[in-house]
């Protein structure tokens, strides 16, 4: 599995260490920015795999953008409607139909293949000599922030921080979910805010170390500065939130 690893300009080590899960774009030059962006704080080790490695001909970021961007027509109520998205695809090419089919009738499949990677990444990690074993973190930012989520639930890490993910499955999972979690919203995403009611009353019932922070009036992929829904300020104040929870537990002590 190919990835992209950033190191402190300081190698003296070991440092904690946090793995970046990308957006439904894969692994590009925004994500890779943000995994310097973590490492240029001189404290952690941060990786960022890309997911997308056994079917890089066909998961380039120009496929996925082409085939997806016909989604952005279609109401956020129908977005999940089978009947639309077949009526959709049927209109496509060839390769715009296999893209599709990994982010929706194959998306269990492809997400379990995912989470068995990211358990890789972190037993790499784990036999790093400049990585601090017991301090490790995780986050990702759409498709990476549910994926946050999900491996939340199989892997102690020390902390993690999901940008706008949707919540694990199964739910009741959250009871495995062993260090504090920073959920991190924006105010005008109905489908992923939908799931936050449920995702709060599991913390609460599993007494979990849990914040949240929703964005109103910003929309889905905020933090991205690429894309059109980008909110610099609420960018901003995401990324210092996000490093302060990394800091405080996962920080040297």
């Amino acid at each position: 599995m190919a990835a992209y690893l950033s190191r402190p300009s300081d190698s003296a080590g070991p440092h904690p260490a946090i793995i970046v899960i990308h957006e439904a774009w894969g692994l590009n030059e925004q994500i890779m920015g943000v995994t310097r962006r973590l490492a240029q704080e001189g404290l952690f080790v941060v990786i960022a795999p890309n997911l997308f490695t056994r079917h890089s001909d066909l998961l380039t970021e120009k496929n996925i953008a082409r085939a997806m961007t016909p989604m952005f027509s279609i109401p956020h109520e129908k977005r999940n409607d089978p009947a639309t998205i077949q009526n959709l695809m049927e209109s496509m090419s060839e390769t715009d139909r296999k893209v599709m089919d990994f982010f929706f009738s194959g998306r269990e499949a492809f997400e379990k293949v995912m989470v068995n990677d990211l358990m890789n990444c972190t037993n790499y990690l784990q036999n790093l000599e400049f990585v601090t074993k017991e301090r490790i973190g995780v986050t990702g930012f759409c498709l990476g922030g549910g994926l946050a989520y999900q491996i939340s639930t199989m892997f102690p890490f020390s902390a993690a921080v999901a940008f706008y993910g949707a919540n694990p499955k199964p739910l009741e999972a959250v009871v495995n979910i062993a260090g504090p979690v920073l959920g991190i919203y924006a105010g005008e995403d109905d489908r992923v805010n939908s799931g936050l009611p449920a995702i709060v009353e599991r913390m609460i019932k599993y007494k979990k170390t849990f914040e949240m922070k929703l964005y109103r009036g910003v929309q889905h992929a905020f933090f991205n500065e690429t894309m059109p829904t980008y909110d610099k300020s609420a960018s901003q104040d995401a990324w210092e939130k996000a490093l302060s929870f990394f800091n405080k537990y996962l920080g040297v002590r």
